[in-house]
């Protein structure tokens, strides 16, 4: 009976079966989401702004409604116990959200920051604030013992500056995600319009003048006096010789980021490159439906490497 079940959970190469395999992708995900990168607010203004305002908003929670038991204290001891919780909790924060970000900058490091490390870091933040609560209640109040309830009071008071913290990070990620998809929105349909404007390409002969959409120019070649242009034309490669200059060309298409100056002989569209080999002074750069290819010189081979 026992090998029956081992047969029936076991494949025979001892991999684990479909049925026992499928325990395992809950927790599986569960680590890729906690994995997951997520943005630490590093910006120290405006954590100082959030620390400043959470202090007060602490302060003002407590003196309005009185979340612990201070009927036994006299006014000095409300005073100090008060006032002590207000400043420890923008000492603790300021702890927390400037000072240990600074000091040990690898450990913040945006980049490497996760979901996991969030929620772990938010707890810390969430422990600290409620022991130090305690102990300036303890202190103030003279209390020895700890009670279950007096724990459970302190952690709540803890919960209020570290909510108020998730809130500030959450509506800060939202208004800077907001921000940048409208001006990637923009930046999309200049794009559009870009590619989409016709260039003309005048030449000293008139009868050789080109109009052609920008995004379809392939590649502009210097020979010369003349310029062989390289573009798409209903889905074929064509080319055209005009009477011009490649300064001239240079300064029509200043305005299109894709139309790259790889060489004094040389204008490209970044867009239909094909492919680039190495070269003994640079780069060779292929374009489907053209034999010839393009040279990116020594000269603009960093800004090449950053434009693509």
């Amino acid at each position: 009976m026992t090998n029956k079940l081992l047969r029936k959970y076991f494949s025979p190469d001892g991999e684990k079966s479909v049925l026992l395999q499928s325990i395992h992708p809950p927790t599986e995900n569960m680590l890729a989401f906690l994995n997951k990168p997520y943005p630490f607010n590093s910006d120290l203004k405006h954590n100082a702004k959030i620390i400043l305002f959470i202090s007060a908003g602490v302060l003002v929670y407590i003196l309005f409604f009185l979340p612990i038991d201070i009927s036994a204290f006299t006014e000095k001891e409300i005073t100090y116990l008060i006032g002590g919780m207000t400043v420890s909790t923008f000492i603790m924060l300021s702890m927390n959200l400037i000072v240990f970000p600074s000091l040990i900058p690898k450990m913040f490091d945006n980049s490497r920051w996760t979901i996991k490390k969030e929620i772990i870091w938010n707890a810390w933040t969430l422990i600290s604030i409620s022991a130090i609560y305690y102990l300036l209640y303890a202190f103030v109040y003279g209390v020895v013992l700890i009670r279950f309830i007096d724990i459970a009071q302190f952690v709540f008071l803890g919960l209020i500056p570290v909510s108020a913290l998730i809130i500030s990070n959450y509506n800060r990620l939202l208004r800077t995600n907001l921000k940048m998809a409208r001006q990637l929105t923009t930046k999309l349909a200049e794009n559009k319009q870009l590619k989409d404007r016709l260039v003309d390409f005048e030449s000293e002969y008139k009868k050789d003048n080109l109009i052609v959409r920008a995004d379809l120019v392939i590649m502009i070649k210097s020979a010369d006096n003349y310029l062989e242009v390289f573009y798409k034309k209903d889905g074929l490669v064509k080319n055209r010789l005009i009477r011009s200059s490649l300064s001239k060309m240079e300064t029509l298409l200043k305005d299109f980021n894709f139309m790259f100056k790889c060489h004094r002989s040389y204008i490209i569209n970044i867009h239909h490159i094909a492919e680039i080999q190495g070269h003994p002074q640079g780069y060779k750069v292929f374009f489907e439906g053209i034999d010839l290819p393009a040279l990116v010189s020594q000269t603009y081979i960093d800004d090449f490497n950053k434009i693509i």
